[in-house]
């Protein structure tokens, strides 16, 4: 077996080329419609976390032969990004004499009273020799003059493709299975697909994580699993912090969005009528903060706290 550790699968294994994406037939068309083109407008590719927007914005530029940077605006979000790294890059023309291309990674965490009013002008001034392309999961955090510059492109999967994308994503991950060498029971990797689609990083992710014991079984599936989340709720109908606490703790690697949503789901069988309401006001007042939090562990515990507080267990 190679040494799972010695690089990240979803680097190791991100496709370098349009064709090696998977994505629903309509994004395909488009994509390969500017390929063909050998050029790009300035884009804003939006969708859930997962479902190959960067990996789709590199792969254009290697398409199309352009040179790129890509910045991640959840670690430089302020305007002096703007005004050193994407102002000297933009302003210079590539050696190759072909576009250059800006990729602003998580841009939806770019701050919307500096960076993102700025952007406005360098998309203009730098239109002839480069191109901006924004991925970020919250279009709605984003300013509309951007939105007004930019072709918008949704990365959700149409309901009737989900099964057609889902099983490309099966054999990508058996490809990444045969090529590390790790023995797998197929039945434990298309539940896992299912529970984590259209994430295919996650999927990946979870994958390289648990083939670190040497194989891929019915572990994989065993944390976040509905027996998981009623003991959590026990914990919380008996006020025991230590226990939540420690819940929260053995739990950190669930995805959040999942996690809002699975608690959300048990709640109804675990709370009296008249706290539902007030349950779904308090989770859906965390997950937002979720998203902004410094540290999941304390809003994850801070949102278990008042549910503990405000509302009546059965």
């Amino acid at each position: 077996m190679s040494d799972i550790n010695s690089l990240l699968w979803v680097e190791k294994f991100r496709p370098k080329s349009l064709s090696d994406c998977i994505l629903p037939i309509d994004l395909t068309t488009i994509f390969n419609g500017m390929i063909k083109e050998g050029t790009i407008p300035n884009m804003m590719l939006y969708g859930k976390a997962g479902t190959g927007k960067t990996t789709v914005a590199r792969a254009l530029a290697n398409d199309i032969g352009a040179e790129s940077i890509i910045i991640n605006c959840s670690e430089e979000n302020g305007i002096d990004t703007l005004r050193t790294k994407i102002r000297n890059y933009a302003s210079t023309v590539s050696l190759s004499g072909n576009l250059k291309v800006v990729i602003l990674d998580e841009f939806d965490y770019a701050n919307a009273q500096s960076i993102q009013p700025a952007l406005r002008g360098a998309i203009e001034e730098f239109a002839k020799n480069c191109r901006f392309i924004m991925t970020c999961n919250y279009k709605n955090r984003i300013i509309e003059p951007l939105h007004s510059r930019c072709t918008g492109i949704d990365f959700t999967v149409p309901t009737a493709e989900k099964a057609a994308v889902a099983s490309a994503m099966m054999k990508r991950v058996e490809y990444i299975l045969a090529q590390e060498n790790i023995p797998y029971e197929k039945t434990v990797i298309v539940n896992l697909v299912k529970k984590h689609f259209p994430d295919l990083r996650r999927i990946i992710n979870e994958l390289q994580r648990y083939a670190s014991a040497g194989s891929i079984d019915i572990g994989v599936l065993g944390q976040g699993s509905s027996e998981s989340y009623k003991e959590l709720l026990g914990f919380m109908k008996n006020k025991d912090f230590v226990s939540c606490r420690k819940w929260v703790v053995q739990n950190l690697d669930l995805n959040t969005s999942d996690f809002y949503k699975r608690l959300y789901t048990e709640l109804y069988t675990s709370l009296k009528n008249p706290s539902v309401p007030q349950a779904i006001l308090i989770i859906a007042e965390y997950q937002y903060k979720s998203a902004f939090a410094a540290d999941q562990e304390i809003n994850t515990m801070a949102l278990i706290v008042q549910l503990m507080m405000d509302c009546e267990f059965n």
